[in-house]
């Protein structure tokens, strides 16, 4: 091969001859044309090879970041930690994209950053060897590609409907905390990886449905939205007589000292003895209610050391005159001494701490009157009439706590075919009508109902029919797990981390639970074609993506003796009737009512997740969520988690460069 140099010399050495002679022109025109023929193919291979191992190396770049993004997840904006894995995971798909060699590439290499948005970024570079640009000294083309994966949110709508039921402050084994207080730690670091993945201009709103045997969602309801008269399984006074009676009055007066001091100190102490708080214990059975439970408390329980102390009661003088009145007769007044001397012990409780105290008397003496006098006295009879009764309700934002009976309703026994013109309760996007009580909510009242004709403990047996006698029959109110009303729901808002804080510190554990009541107002609230369309809709022509976190601790647990939304169920008969209210039909009523609500929320273009909570996940609940959006967290761990994945599902893993 002659060198490359020598012919260039000879190809344009010949040049000059060619102008000088034109004989054999064309071969030299040829000759001439080879190179700069040469180095334009040899360069448009080389630079196709170029841009094709780009295209790949981009290819490449951006599954890194991708799965190095994936795999970091959401929970670093709260807890700061970048999982061991991610940069191995993000590696490994670069890889695979783009192997060592690949188009007879050398010094291939691949670094990420994460950036302070929580995006991560990466560089790619390789070098392409030349072939027919070889000839002119370029030996290799650098390549070098950038690229960026990051969370994004659209604008996005969060319900979260949260079981508050008295078994939530159970604590999980593993946990230090009850299931309430892990809850709402986990919630509020689900609202902080949400709010610091977002980008600018995006809205993420926030919506809470507390849930046991009720809601309470009154401060969310229009005037209109309730009736302004309903009737309740209630009792009012009937027969009443009243008889007079003259008993005798007495009473103390004009207490004076005579004679003698009296001092008191604390002469020794020790530490009193501690019990333990005891939990209420559940119903024994439907007739027969458990008892309530006890705080922690302390009690002194040794014996008062002896002392010297004496002491004496004498009547002075006593004095009769005629009292006129009224009622006549006569007012006796005695004269009391009291005469105390020495040293008397006794015991008092002082926080956790048993004080032995001394109470020394020197000769004191006291006196006092003591005055009897004919005074009236009352006796009242009468009979109770156990009915349901109408209540004026207008004033029932001032007389109630929030919560309601539910609107009108039947009792399904298809529920693969639902009326719900009838079923309005299910209806989630029904508004109510102004004037038509079949469409409207009513106001909760527990102090008011009676279930005729159990007694205080339950025992005896329902009667629908009404009843006048003098027992006092069974109220749901003097039992709070009967009639637990959960802090107040809230509509859809932007909220700040102090907002969402502020607002679970509102919730506490009590009550049975009721999940399709939960469903049920979480689908109301969420809903964009509803109670609050005209709030839920789209903004500014922007999609909304609507989430609703359904989160329980326990399975469906109703009570016959319950007052719930549906009134007291034996009595009301609104969704069952006759053997069908006893509380283990009332089980399959209430899963069956969840499993519609849940489909209607769905209906609505709403992912529904579900989380069971230190309680084993039932097929009604997994049906609800379908396939990868139920979970069963057994501790806090877990749970955190689960909220983790949802949080990075809600979003959208994209390439930003």
């Amino acid at each position: 091969m002659v060198p490359l140099p020598g012919l260039l010399k000879s190809l344009f050495g010949g040049l000059g001859a060619l102008l000088r002679d034109s004989r054999g022109n064309t071969s030299l025109i040829v000759a001439a044309s080879i190179v700069p023929l040469l180095a334009m193919v040899g360069g448009g291979i080389d630079m196709g090879r170029s841009y094709l191992t780009e295209s790949r190396l981009q290819q490449a770049c951006d599954a890194g970041v991708l799965a190095a993004r994936k795999k970091l997840g959401s929970t670093v904006v709260t807890d700061g930690l970048v999982p061991a894995n991610v940069a191995t995971n993000g590696n490994k798909f670069f890889n695979i994209n783009f192997r060592t060699g690949t188009y007879g590439t050398t010094n291939r290499s691949f670094a990420m950053t994460l950036e302070s948005d929580y995006s991560i970024s990466g560089v790619a570079t390789a070098d392409v060897p030349t072939t027919i640009m070889k000839l002119f000294a370029f030996t290799k083309v650098p390549v070098r590609v950038v690229c960026e994966a990051r969370l994004n949110y659209t604008n996005t709508d969060v319900m979260m409907v949260l079981d508050v039921t008295g078994s939530m402050n159970t604590t999980n084994p593993g946990d230090t905390q009850s299931r309430m207080n892990v809850m709402k730690s986990v919630v509020q670091n689900f609202h902080a990886q949400l709010e610091g993945s977002k980008g600018p201009g995006i809205r993420i709103r926030y919506g809470f449905v507390p849930y046991a045997v009720n809601v309470n969602v009154g401060g969310l309801l229009a005037d209109d939205w309730v009736v302004k008269n309903w009737t309740y399984q209630s009792r009012e006074d009937v027969d009443v007589s009243t008889s007079t009676y003259v008993y005798n009055w007495t009473y103390q007066q004009n207490w004076r000292d005579v004679s003698g001091s009296y001092g008191e100190s604390v002469s020794s102490s020790y530490a009193a003895t501690y019990h333990a708080p005891t939990a209420a214990t559940p119903w024994k059975s439907e007739t027969e209610p458990g008892s309530p439970g006890s705080p922690a408390w302390y009690s002194c329980d040794r014996g008062n050391p002896a002392g010297t102390y004496t002491y004496n009661f004498s009547v002075i003088s006593t004095t009769s005159v005629p009292f006129t009145g009224p009622p006549s007769g006569t007012k006796t007044t005695k004269l009391i001494r009291i005469t105390e001397d020495g040293t008397r012990y006794w015991q008092r409780l002082s926080g956790t701490t048993c004080e032995i105290v001394a109470s020394n008397f020197n000769n004191k003496i006291r006196e006092y009157e003591e005055v009897t006098q004919p005074a009236y006295g009352t006796s009242t009879t009468k009979s109770n009439h156990y009915a349901p009764l109408a209540k004026d309700v207008s004033n029932w934002r001032y007389e109630t706590s929030g919560c309601i009976e539910e609107r009108d309703t039947y009792e399904i026994n298809d529920y693969n075919n639902v009326d719900f013109n009838r079923a309005l309760d299910l209806d989630i996007d029904r508004v109510p009508t102004k004037g038509q009580p079949a469409t409207q909510w009513r106001p909760y009242y527990p102090y008011i109902i009676f279930g005729r004709t159990l007694d205080w403990r339950g025992n005896g047996s329902w009667s629908v029919p009404e009843v006048t006698d003098n027992n006092w029959y069974f109220q749901p109110a003097n039992y709070s797990y009967l009639v637990a009303c959960p802090a107040p729901a809230r509509k859809l808002a932007e909220m700040t981390a102090s907002d969402i804080t502020s607002y679970l510190s509102t919730l506490s554990a009590a009550g049975k639970t009721y999940h399709d009541i939960g469903m049920i107002w979480g689908g109301r609230l969420i809903s964009p074609t509803g109670l609050f369309a005209a709030e839920n809709a789209a903004l500014a022509g922007k999609p909304t993506n609507r989430h609703l976190i359904f989160l329980t601790d326990g399975q469906t647990e109703p009570l016959d003796l319950t007052y719930g939304a549906y009134g007291i169920e034996p009595l009301d008969q609104r969704r069952c009737s006759g053997a069908t209210c006893s509380t283990s039909n009332l089980t399959t009523i209430v899963e069956s009512r969840f499993a519609v609500a849940c489909n209607e929320v769905k209906k609505r273009n709403v992912t529904v997740w579900v989380i069971g909570f230190g309680t084993t996940m039932n097929q009604i609940m997994k049906d609800c969520a379908g396939n990868g959006r139920w979970f069963q967290a057994d501790d806090a761990s877990q749970l955190n988690s689960a909220f983790s994945k949802i949080a990075a599902s809600m979003g959208d893993l994209r390439i930003s460069k």
